[in-house]
């Protein structure tokens, strides 16, 4: 019997329960910087030192922080679904806690590249420094989708969407876009759950179940109604 497919979108909060920072939950400030200091071609361009330091500390919180309970829940689901993760997170959370399809929309914070060629990406572990080059000579920054540059995967992300059984929105506000476009890719038929702490404005979604939870309770709730729907 084919499994269904389940298909996560999954944002910001679901790794707040692990100890990773987010800029919403700082009135617009993250880690103390404004998001057009840091996270933005022209800030690195400006100021490449206070970048790469601020992603830098980042992959240091990612590196000890560890997976918590809404990552395993997404990942033991893998028993009963085929699950794809579409994510905006740029840690490795899910990976680590056992989820095999994780496409991640924004980056990784673990990986490197070319400032001139996005093709040139490499593992890190260690900090980004300035002198530091790829082979094409460029200097190497994080590999990063930055706000104001295009989303290469949006389109990739769009067609999983298409294709989903079930579809899971956890952690966000379906705020940033164009991932937050993504739910009206999914069929209107299409079951589709909201997991956060604050629902975000979902009224026009059909079929649309909305728990109000943090992650991690909120898919307590959810791999039992996924489980008990696959099994009737």
């Amino acid at each position: 019997m084919k499994k269904p497919h389940l298909v996560v979108l999954s944002g910001a909060g679901v790794s707040a329960e692990s100890g990773i920072k987010t800029f919403r939950d700082h009135d617009g400030l993250w880690m103390g910087h404004k998001i057009e200091d840091v996270a933005t071609p022209r800030a690195f361009k400006k100021n490449p030192s206070l970048v790469l330091d601020f992603y830098n500390q980042r992959r240091r919180d990612v590196l000890k922080a560890v997976p918590n309970k809404a990552h395993l829940s997404i990942a033991a689901l893998e028993n009963f679904c085929k699950v794809t993760v579409i994510t905006q997170n740029v840690d490795d959370l899910h990976e680590r806690a056992g989820s095999t399809n994780v496409l991640h929309l924004h980056g990784e914070i673990l990986k490197m590249r070319s400032e001139i060629n996005e093709s040139l990406v490499f593992n890190i572990k260690s900090d980004i420094k300035i002198g530091d080059k790829a082979p094409d000579g460029a200097q190497l920054r994080p590999h990063i989708v930055w706000f104001e540059e295009p989303v290469p995967l949006i389109e990739d992300a769009a067609a999983i969407c298409n294709t989903a059984d079930y579809f899971l929105v956890i952690g966000t506000s379906l705020q940033v876009y164009p991932a937050a476009g993504l739910i009206h890719y999914v069929p209107e038929e299409t079951i589709k759950y909201v997991i956060d702490k604050k629902i975000p404005v979902v009224d026009t979604i059909q079929n649309l179940i909305a728990i109000e939870a943090t992650a991690s309770e909120g898919m307590q709730q959810l791999s039992a109604l996924i489980i008990d729907n696959i099994k009737s």
